[in-house]
């Protein structure tokens, strides 16, 4: 026996990690990246200290950790479900970037990382747990490489990167090649550059809109499918709760316009997002089943498929003080 393998044997035997996916999590992946050293304070950094101590409380004592990464995902966004839809709440300097987490207002893109960065986090480290913890697992999804360097263009600002980098670095697996009907997508991604006004950091600093412009055209290059929207109601039976769900778009500049993630209710796979529709309230929702909400709107090209992974866990877990 390895040295890799009798430390999961180890670790299912003493409780340091939870067996249902330890092997994976502790052979697939390479190691997560330390956290960045957070460059502007707290309570700027991270909004519902109080919302987040409620859900960690209910996680413990439901013991989420045991449930697999998707199921962990929807417990989590099931708790943020009516939560008011704000935009740029990630804008929070003119030039410093921060991993940032608000739980008292989300767009769609934040929901779906909120959720599962508070799922990661259960699986990463053992309690207790603080704010810098869920901070530290939103870095991992949000930034390139799951390293915040304090620069805006270390974030990842297309959908498209967000999968693509995650896959690469077996955090995820991008499904929607593999589902049927699935088609290939061209498209010229030049949003941010032209419009980079409408964005705080660029406008606060123009010298970074040649750089965005590189960004842009390297993604134009990444290998990008849907599935069109008269297929999906074929391929629903192939989702699985915690999938995120990114919703494609006729326009010839970018690839999504939208995303949330799937949860699947007797046998349909439901949209769940936070929508800014005043109609549905303007908030995070467990919407129609996600065929029914593609067929509800012209501008819905389609669906692109995302399946999250577990992080590795962190070597908290190997201290013989810790159970679980």
């Amino acid at each position: 026996m390895n040295r890799g393998w009798w430390w999961i044997m180890m670790a299912m035997l003493l409780g340091w990690a939870t067996p249902q996916g330890t092997a994976q999590e502790l052979a697939g992946a390479p190691a997560v990246p330390a956290a960045c050293p957070q460059r502007l304070p707290l309570r700027t950094t991270f909004t519902g200290q109080q919302k987040f101590r409620a859900m960690v409380a209910k996680a413990e004592a439901e013991n989420w950790r045991v449930r697999p990464i998707g199921v962990r995902t929807m417990l989590a966004a099931r708790e943020m479900v009516g939560t008011p839809y704000v935009n740029f709440t990630l804008e929070a300097d003119d030039r410093i970037e921060n991993p940032i987490v608000n739980l008292e207002g989300m767009d769609c893109w934040t929901f779906y990382e909120n959720a599962l960065a508070f799922a990661r986090m259960l699986r990463f480290k053992p309690g207790p747990y603080r704010p810098e913890d869920m901070l530290h697992m939103i870095e991992v999804e949000r930034y390139r490489n799951g390293v915040c360097t304090g620069s805006y263009l270390s974030r990842m600002h297309h959908l498209e990167e967000v999968f693509f980098n995650n896959e690469s670095r077996k955090l995820a697996q991008n499904i929607t090649p593999h589902l049927p009907g699935a088609v290939r997508l061209q498209r010229e991604i030049r949003e941010m550059t032209v419009q980079w006004k409408s964005y705080r950091y660029l406008r606060s600093n123009p010298r970074l809109v040649p750089e965005m412009g590189k960004v842009e055209a390297r993604v134009s290059t990444l290998p990008v499918w849907h599935v069109p929207k008269d297929k999906v109601r074929n391929i629903e039976k192939d989702l699985a709760d915690g999938d995120v769900c990114a919703i494609t778009t006729h326009w010839k500049y970018g690839y999504t316009s939208h995303v949330g993630l799937i949860l699947k209710i007797k046998g349909r796979a439901y949209f769940c997002h936070a929508t800014s529709d005043r109609d549905k309230g303007r908030m995070t929702i467990i919407d129609r089943p996600i065929t029914d909400y593609l067929m509800g709107a012209s501008k819905h090209a389609g669906i692109a498929v995302c399946r999250p992974a577990d992080v590795p866990p962190s070597a908290l877990w190997r201290q013989p003080s810790v159970r679980r």
